[in-house]
């Protein structure tokens, strides 16, 4: 069975969906996430499903607007990563407040932004073509689109040498609905001649850091995975990384984005914006850069993620839907 973490070192919880699992450095950190966010909810509407954090109280009278990250990590990795983020904008934005939220799964986090809960949002590519069906809108792109591609990670004794030595055996990635980590990796499949629906076993674990470690552990041939993640796990965990290596990369596609919901007043998200344009010409600016593994933010619109939907047209015609089918 595929496992979401390295027993050793990390706290496993299991999912609340089967097959789905998430890993945790520290069960202390996510249940400090929950009380935090508590302690901030009487300025924000009661929908509560993931945990929230946040490090400065704010004044009275001073609108509260949540920031919903894809789980791109698992909760308690994901705070480290943003929440210097969140800090930064807040010393900064006039007369609003950012709480950060993070969420348990990929599902979890989709059902948010289609109840329209969060006002901001920072998905990926294919859930910011249905974010904006119910009324987000993309107004920042967050990191260089050649840095959004799929990448499998192999044991470095692994004898895979082709794409097509993978058939027969299993892959981990961290959701079905991944971009980068799992559509883009199984079109690359599909390109090359493998019918992933019949002649792989598709494992759906829950994280990145999961992917990577059923890889790590023997458990999965290959974990599918994307760059930001993998430098950071080759940080955290040098040893296990470096009996890892990349074997196969896809094609590059269009970044994550930044998204507002469309109620949200221009003189809160305008100045958000710019400064998260303007991160990268500051050094506090690219620490905080540096912590999400993510190389500056750039100017998007909704119109630069059409590109997204051509493929996506292109790999539920050819491979499968995106979303499992009732």
């Amino acid at each position: 069975m595929p496992i979401a973490g390295k027993a050793a070192s990390l706290i496993v919880i299991t999912g609340l969906k089967r097959g789905e699992r998430m890993d945790m450095r520290a069960s202390t950190i996510f249940a400090l996430a929950f009380v935090l966010a508590s302690l901030l909810g009487c300025n924000r509407e009661p929908e509560r499903t993931g945990p929230h954090f946040g490090t400065e109280p704010s004044a009275p009278g001073v609108a509260v607007y949540r920031l919903a990250v894809h789980p791109l990590h698992n909760p308690a990795k994901l705070i480290k990563a943003y929440q210097p983020l969140v800090d930064h904008l807040n010393r900064r934005l006039p007369g609003a407040r950012l709480v950060l939220e993070a969420s348990r799964d990929y599902a979890n986090f989709e059902q948010k932004y289609r109840g329209r809960g969060p006002q901001f949002l920072l998905p990926n590519p294919w859930q910011t073509l249905q974010a904006i069906t119910v009324g987000y809108r993309v107004i920042a792109m967050a990191g260089e689109p050649a840095d959004f591609k799929g990448i499998f990670v192999v044991r470095r004794d692994s004898l895979l040498a082709l794409p097509a030595d993978l058939k027969g055996k299993s892959v981990s990635y961290p959701a079905r609905t991944a971009l980068a980590a799992c559509i883009m990796p199984q079109y690359f499949l599909h390109d090359r001649g493998i019918d992933v629906n019949a002649e792989l076993e598709n494992r759906y674990v829950g994280s990145q850091e999961s992917a990577i470690m059923n890889a790590y552990l023997g458990l999965t041939a290959a974990g599918a995975t994307w760059p930001p993640p993998w430098r950071s796990f080759q940080k955290e965990h040098p040893r296990e990384a470096a009996q890892l290596k990349v074997i196969w990369e896809t094609e590059s596609l269009v970044n994550n984005s930044v998204m507002v919901r469309d109620d949200v007043p221009p003189r809160v998200w305008q100045p958000l914006r710019a400064l998260l344009l303007a991160l990268d010409g500051t050094p506090e600016g690219r620490d905080v850069l540096a912590g999400m593994e993510t190389a500056r933010f750039l100017p998007a619109s909704d119109r630069d993620y059409d590109v997204v939907r051509r493929y996506v047209t292109r790999f539920e015609r050819e491979v499968r839907p995106v979303e499992q089918q009732p």
